[in-house]
This record gives C-alpha cells, sequence and structure tokens, in this order.
C-alpha cells in the first residue's frame, strides 16, 4: 500500500456508501481497486467503520434512536438482541409496552413509499412541547415500511401514554403527510 499523499482520495459519501454496500458492482470495484493500494483512504474507511461500530452499540444498549434498515433488524435478531416488534398500518394505531427483558423496540410503519424520494419523521412525544423531526429517514420503498428503534430506556420510563409518528414525503413542491401513526403506551405490567 502507498505510503504517499492520495492524489485522489476516495469521497466520505463514497466511502459510506461502499461501507453500507449501496453502490452498484462497477463503483464498488473501483473503490475497492483503490483502497488496495492506498493507506490514507484504507484508514478512512477504518474510520467509518469504527463509527459504525460505535453507533451500533449505543443503539444495541437502546441508548440512541434510530431510522435502520430491516436488514440491520436481522442482524441485531441473529446476533441475540431480543427484540420486541410493532407493525403499524397506515393511519393506524398500536397497544404497545416493554417487557424487562427486551433488549429493543422495533416498529415498523407501513406507508405507501413508491416514487418517494426523501423522508422525513415527525414524532409528537409525551411531555414534549414541540414535535421532533428526523430528516432524510431510511426507507424500503420495495417493502413499503420504515423501520424504527426507539430509545428503550425512554420507553420504559413512560407512564400510560399516546406518541404520534407522522411520515412526511418531501418534494419540490413541497411536503406530503404519507400516514399517521399512533403508539398506545401502558408500561409493563408482568406475566
Amino acid at each position: 500500500m502507498s505510503r504517499t499523499p492520495c492524489t485522489a482520495p476516495v469521497p466520505f459519501a463514497a466511502l459510506l456508501d461502499y461501507w453500507l454496500g449501496d453502490l452498484d458492482a462497477a463503483r464498488e470495484e473501483a473503490i475497492e481497486r483503490h483502497l488496495f493500494g492506498c493507506s490514507e483512504c484504507c484508514a478512512s474507511l477504518e474510520r467509518i467503520a469504527e463509527l459504525a461500530g460505535g453507533i451500533r452499540a449505543l443503539l444495541r444498549r437502546g441508548e440512541i434512536a434510530a431510522a435502520v434498515t430491516p436488514a440491520f433488524v436481522e442482524a441485531l435478531r441473529d446476533s441475540g438482541v431480543r427484540l420486541r416488534e410493532y407493525d403499524v398500518p397506515r393511519n393506524g394505531s398500536v397497544h404497545c409496552t416493554v417487557a424487562p427483558d427486551d433488549d429493543l423496540l422495533v416498529a415498523r410503519l407501513q406507508a405507501p413509499l413508491a416514487g418517494v424520494e426523501r423522508l422525513d419523521l415527525v414524532t409528537f412525544e409525551p411531555g414534549e412541547e414541540a414535535p421532533q423531526r428526523l430528516t432524510d429517514i431510511p426507507f424500503s420503498a420495495a417493502t413499503g415500511e420504515v423501520v424504527l428503534v426507539p430509545r428503550v430506556d425512554r420507553i420504559r420510563a413512560l407512564g400510560e401514554s399516546t406518541a404520534t409518528m407522522r411520515l412526511v414525503a418531501v418534494e419540490g413542491s413541497g411536503e406530503r403527510v404519507l400516514g399517521e401513526y399512533r403508539f398506545l403506551h401502558t408500561p409493563w405490567a408482568g406475566a
């Protein structure tokens, strides 16, 4: 591997897409060829891997919330993480709770996502005065779902309450609400 400074560094966004497996085969192969000969870009990719590992660890401990891919949820399940999952239909609601032995909660929001280029999530949580907005979240147009992993520590601390989420398509002409979802939470009552 070369020790000289890279004259054509791979952009961070391209390295991230490479790490996530979001590139077409030709672009992936070109980046791999570059990485085999460039220690500087390899070091950048290693930093992305370290960052991903840290985020994954925080998520597994329920310390952060995130919109994730279905494949990420499957990887969590395969690694032994105990999941409680809720499927919520478009404009629907679900009664939900979190058990003491649940490691993480997963919410699958169903929505018509064909043709959507950018998707935002607006959350109205109990006790919060203003809604929170996550921008440009990942989604699967093919399956018509958005997969969310909320902070399990915050959910455990809730009393009986209702949270509302909205999926909003952001388009050149403005915004369009795709669906509204209500989570009717009750604390764990035991078995």
